[in-house]
């Protein structure tokens, strides 16, 4: 991969610069790959990244599903990051694209992964004609809301999620 000369040079401050990440302490190559049936293994083999341990039924029926999209990022070919979004169609707001989840590997954050990874979604909700994308996350989540801010997400007016678990459900 070809690195701009101001990267080379120590002037670059972290940013994601023409598939390669770069910091003042580290030069790596990076790749994000679209997941689809098939790609089970791939979600097994990166289940650090996750909350919990991807199952092969859950992770097989989620890439299955139309509407369903998770991407990996992969830099030096290790699982740095995830992103999860499911697309969801109502009779009176069309289709949105919902950011589920995102994760990155604690050694490769602050490196532009999460921020790659956002801009992958969106893109793909722009090309699919979504009318917006949308994301939660906990009002104590400083990192989260600071990288959905400089994404350029705005947050809604004030809005109260609920959960309900029903029984024998995770």
């Amino acid at each position: 991969v070809a690195v701009p000369p101001h990267v080379l040079a120590g002037e670059a401050e972290p940013n994601n610069c023409g598939g390669v990440l770069v910091s003042q302490d580290c030069l790596m190559t990076h790749r994000t790959v679209r997941l689809g049936p098939g790609d089970e293994n791939l979600v097994i083999a990166a289940a650090e990244l996750f909350d919990d341990d991807p199952t092969p039924e859950w992770t097989e029926r989620f890439l299955n599903t139309p509407g369903h999209h998770l991407y990996i990022a992969y830099i030096d070919d290790a699982p740095a990051g995830f992103i999860s979004a499911v697309e969801m169609t109502h009779p009176d707001k069309g289709t949105e694209m919902c950011l589920y989840e995102l994760g990155t590997d604690e050694a490769f954050r602050r490196r532009g992964v999460a921020r790659t990874l956002i801009a992958e979604v969106v893109d793909l909700a722009r090309r699919l004609g979504c009318s917006g994308v949308y994301v939660g996350t906990e009002p104590d989540n400083a990192a989260a809301i600071a990288t959905y801010l400089a994404a350029g997400f705005e947050p809604p007016e004030t809005t109260v999620m609920m959960d309900l678990r029903l029984d024998g459900a995770l």
